[in-house]
């Protein structure tokens, strides 16, 4: 599927904001809802790494919106891609997956932000513009979550083994919920496929999984449950 590249249409004072998520209806509705909140414009729009990095490039966005889960691969991936090029726009990611598991690793990343989608859309802008304002945003349970492991790390307990799992793993983990065998999630991340049975390998002993069809079980319900 081609992104869709919506026009710049507001004044050159308005936030420029590039939408970055695989679900067309939500990213729809989405550039709908900002762009009928004062001061933001929605420059561009993509559902995978390789066309979000070209619109980013392309219309040098004051922020980017981005959703875990895109179309082939990891919104982790984009993140650390447009560090790798260079690239300095500010990212909030706005996703269905457990904050607990997910906001430490965006942040390290390189993203400024983590919102989930169950938010209000008040909610959403004002993560935007304290973003914007180069502050860091999380929801007040991760942002107590992270404090308490910083001033008492042996006091919280991880939210369950899937925090063990490497970003690289766990994405592995999802396109295996997801149905791909071993040579699409190469394809798909462009690896070899014995580096695919590395990954599988650490991810059923990090899980304590017996067998391949333990770890597609799991995958596949961990999936089921988080909209993966």
């Amino acid at each position: 599927m081609t992104p869709t590249k919506t026009a710049l249409k507001a004044n050159s004072k308005a936030v420029k904001v590039v939408l970055i998520e695989d679900h067309l209806m939500f990213r729809e509705w989405l550039g709908q809802m900002l762009s009928r909140e004062p001061g933001f414009a929605i420059c561009g729009e993509a559902d995978n790494i390789q066309e979000g990095l070209q619109v980013i490039q392309q219309t040098s966005p004051d922020i980017a919106i981005v959703d875990i889960t895109l179309r082939g691969s990891s919104g982790l991936e984009l993140i650390k891609d447009l560090k790798a090029h260079g690239l300095q726009v500010p990212v909030l990611v706005l996703s269905m997956h457990d904050e607990a598991l997910y906001a430490e690793r965006v942040l390290r990343a390189g993203a400024k932000g983590y919102i989930s989608k169950s938010e209000a859309s008040s909610t959403l802008t004002e993560a935007i513009r304290q973003v914007l304002a180069g502050k860091i945003y999380l929801g007040e349970a991760m942002t107590t979550l992270m404090l308490e492991k910083m001033t008492n790390p042996k006091a919280v307990g991880t939210t369950s083994r899937m925090s063990l799992l490497a970003d690289r793993e766990l994405e592995v983990f999802q396109l295996i919920g997801r149905g791909y065998n071993g040579r699409e999630i190469a394809e798909q991340l462009h690896l070899g496929e014995t580096t695919i049975d590395t990954y599988r390998a650490r991810i059923k002993e990090k899980l304590q999984l017996r067998n391949a069809a333990e770890l597609y079980s799991r995958a596949a319900q961990w999936v089921q449950e988080n909209g993966g």
